[in-house]
């Protein structure tokens, strides 16, 4: 006989407990559950998107032609460096075409249309605040049970031990084998919502810091990005054509 079987188990104790305590396990049992199916779709989602940018990356920087690189990014969809390319690539291309279009330009029009590359600049950093918040969709749960589950598994304890004092006032004996099952069941809670609590904290700082390193690496290709129009912009004012 262990602790997991046998009359005086834990599971046995779990589903012979009050409704409230009962209740308050069904509910941190059912947090756990979905917090271990968010952590493992979200550590495909983070992983599979770190690789797709790491690809794009060296294809960036291998592949000569923002066109070509365009092309080949299509089949990235996971990557958010990808993503962030693709749609800034259009933006300059609208700008572009405006640059590029004898009777859209003139000598003191030119400014103006400089001045819409700061549409690309919000373009990326509307793309990467919509980046962001995809990676960090459903986060916010590990979070809440990360944070709430401890205290709502010392309530069913409280609620526990407040039974086994009534038992006592019943019954008139305070001897430890009138008290120890109602004790012992209070704290299956605290130790359930524990189990629900410390992979969820664990989980998300590691998905936090993941995120957060991958909005730098977006941060520093949309620089990178910018100066790239950036030159093109000066050999379009210098008369030259990318």
């Amino acid at each position: 006989m262990n602790a997991f079987t046998g009359p005086t188990s834990i599971l046995a104790m779990a589903f012979g407990s009050g409704p409230v305590v009962g209740g308050v396990l069904a509910v941190l049992v059912l947090c756990s559950v979905l917090c271990w199916a968010i952590i493992l779709y979200k550590y495909r989602e983070i992983r599979r998107a770190g690789r797709q940018s790491r690809e794009f990356l060296e294809m960036f920087w291998d592949t000569k032609g923002l066109q070509t690189v365009f092309a080949a990014s299509r089949d990235l969809t996971d990557s958010p460096l990808a993503e962030l390319f693709r749609e800034g690539y259009r933006e300059w291309n609208r700008v572009r075409a405006r640059f590029e279009t004898p009777a859209a330009v003139d000598e003191d029009d030119l400014s103006t249309e400089v001045g819409r590359i700061e549409t690309v600049q919000r373009t990326l950093r509307l793309v990467t605040e919509a980046e962001i918040t995809r990676l960090e969709r459903m986060l916010v749960f590990l979070a809440t049970v990360a944070g709430a589950a401890p205290f709502v598994g010392l309530f069913g304890t409280v609620w526990g031990i407040m039974d086994s004092f009534r038992e006592i006032g019943l019954t008139g004996s305070a001897n430890l084998a009138v008290v120890a099952p109602g004790i012992s069941e209070a704290l299956i809670a605290t130790a359930t919502g524990l189990a629900a609590a410390i992979p969820a904290v664990v989980a998300y700082n590691y998905f936090n810091n993941a995120i957060k390193i991958m909005a730098t690496e977006m941060d520093a290709f949309s620089a990178e990005f910018l100066n790239i129009v950036s030159h093109n912009v000066a050999r379009i004012e210098g008369g030259g054509r990318r």
